[in-house]
């Protein structure tokens, strides 16, 4: 009896584990999204999941200076767009493409892979860049406990806006018409 009693805990638990696994919200990174609509209706959405700083050392320590972060967790972070862009005085036509970006103290860049579908850290390599830009930072007012993505609207335009830790990275996007 003791025994049945013992399997039948052991399989509720690994129904709980699967069914924590299935809702996404229950990470301890969950997802998250945000969307710049112009003017005319046409979108730019990034999808992403948000980990959390948990009074880790953030940018120079779990996410290294000078070298390609996945720019959230778990999945790879898209970004799409509806309609085409420039930014930096680069083009990006509309489509779907992985975010990631690389990190530096003062001047991050900013990159648009044509590769789609990866798992979060599976960069694949500077060749399937569609687009390097620099993005500027500034110092946030207070700390940032979950990584943000979000947008500024401006008609035609919108900034970018990363946010973690004491950071903030930032980069105008521009439709172009």
């Amino acid at each position: 009896m003791q025994r049945a009693i013992a399997i039948t805990l052991f399989i509720a638990s690994l129904a709980t584990i699967a069914v924590a696994q299935q809702d996404k919200s229950k990470r301890p990174s969950p997802p998250a999204s945000a969307t710049c609509k112009f003017s005319d209706g046409k979108t730019v959405k990034v999808d992403y999941s948000s980990p959390r700083a948990k009074g880790r050392k953030i940018y120079g320590g779990l996410v290294p200076y000078g070298k390609v972060w996945r720019t959230g967790a778990n999945e790879a972070t898209t970004f799409v767009t509806d309609t085409n862009l420039t930014a930096g005085g680069k083009d990006i036509p509309a489509g779907s493409y992985t975010l990631f970006t690389v990190p530096n103290e003062g001047k991050w860049a900013l990159i648009l892979s044509k590769k789609t579908g990866e798992w979060g850290t599976d960069y694949p390599g500077e060749g399937e860049d569609l687009a390097r830009i620099d993005m500027d930072t500034e110092k946030t007012s207070g700390p940032v406990e979950n990584f943000t993505i979000t947008f500024h609207e401006m008609g035609s335009q919108c900034h970018i806006y990363l946010d973690w830790e004491n950071t903030r990275a930032m980069a105008l996007l521009s439709e172009k018409k």
